[in-house]
C-alpha cells in the first residue's frame, strides 16, 4: 500500500487528574529523524516515546509535541529538619544559661526559625504516567498513519492516471514510428540525390540505400519505447504491491 511521507496525527488522554495531548508531524526526509518536545518532568520517558514511534514511522523527519495539564491539587507534606531544630534548641538553652534567663515557649519559637519546617509538594512518579502517555501516542500515530494512507491513495490514483495517459501516447507513437522512419529515409535519399546531382556526380543507388538505412537505424526509437514500456510496467507493479 502506497503511503505518503507527510502527515499529521493528534492523540489525547483525559481523566480526572490529567490531560495529555500528543501531536505528531511527519515530513519528507531521507533518513529517520525524530525530534521530541515535551515537559521537563517527562524527560525520563523520552527513550520510551522514541522507541514506540520509531517502530511504526521508519522514515522521514518526525516532530513530536507533548503537552500535559494536571487537574488534581498536588499533595503536600511537612518536613521537619530535626537535627537543625535540636541545634537551635541547644543554642537557645546555652544562651539562656549564660544570661540566667528562662526559656519560654521555645518550641514554637524554634519552629519559626529558617529551614526547620518546610512544606513540600509530593512529586508524582513519572512512570505512573506512561500508560496514559502511551495511549495518547498510539492514537496520534494511528491518526497520522491514516492520513498518510489517504494521501498515498490520492498519489497512487494520480500516478495511475498519468501512466494511462503516457501508455495511450506510447501506443500512438509505436503505430506511427515505422511510417515516420520510412518517411525520414525517403527524405534523406532525396536530399542526397539532390546534392550529388548539384555537384555533378552520378548517384550510386545501392550505396545510397545502404548509408541511408544505417543512418536511419541510428535514429530508431525502438529501444527507447521498450525501455519506457518497461518503466511503466515496473511503476504499475510497485503501485499495486502490498507493503
Amino acid at each position: 500500500m502506497l503511503k505518503s511521507m507527510t502527515g499529521f496525527g493528534r492523540g489525547e488522554y483525559l481523566d480526572n487528574g490529567h490531560r495529555i495531548i500528543v501531536e505528531i508531524k511527519a515530513v519528507n526526509h531521507r533518513y529517520n529523524e525524530i525530534v521530541i518536545r515535551m515537559p521537563k518532568n517527562l524527560g525520563s520517558l523520552e527513550d520510551k516515546i522514541r522507541r514506540i514511534i520509531a517502530n511504526t514511522l521508519v522514515r522521514g523527519r518526525i516532530d513530536v509535541f507533548v503537552t500535559m495539564d494536571e487537574y488534581e491539587q498536588k499533595k503536600r507534606v511537612v518536613r521537619v529538619d530535626k537535627e537543625l531544630a535540636i541545634a537551635y534548641h541547644e543554642s537557645l538553652r546555652a544562651l539562656a544559661e549564660l544570661l540566667s534567663t528562662p526559656i519560654n515557649d521555645h518550641l514554637y519559637q524554634i519552629a519559626t526559625y529558617p529551614d526547620v519546617i518546610k512544606i513540600q509538594e509530593v512529586t508524582e512518579d513519572v512512570l505512573t504516567l506512561w500508560p496514559k502517555l502511551s495511549s495518547a501516542i498510539d492514537m496520534a500515530v494511528n491518526n497520522l498513519m491514516s492520513m498518510r494512507l489517504a494521501e498515498g491513495l490520492n498519489i497512487k490514483q494520480d500516478l495511475v492516471s498519468r501512466i494511462e495517459h503516457i501508455t495511450s501516447y506510447l501506443i500512438i507513437v509505436e503505430e506511427r514510428a515505422p511510417q515516420v522512419l520510412m518517411d525520414y529515409k525517403e527524405k534523406i535519399l532525396g536530399r542526397m540525390r539532390e546534392l550529388l546531382t548539384t555537384i555533378g556526380s552520378e548517384p550510386d543507388e545501392g550505396r545510397l540505400l545502404q548509408e541511408t538505412a544505417l543512418f536511419a537505424d541510428r535514429t530508431s526509437i525502438t529501444e527507447e519505447l521498450v525501455r519506457l514500456k518497461s518503466h511503466l510496467t515496473q511503476i504499475a507493479t510497485a503501485l499495486n504491491a502490498d507493503d
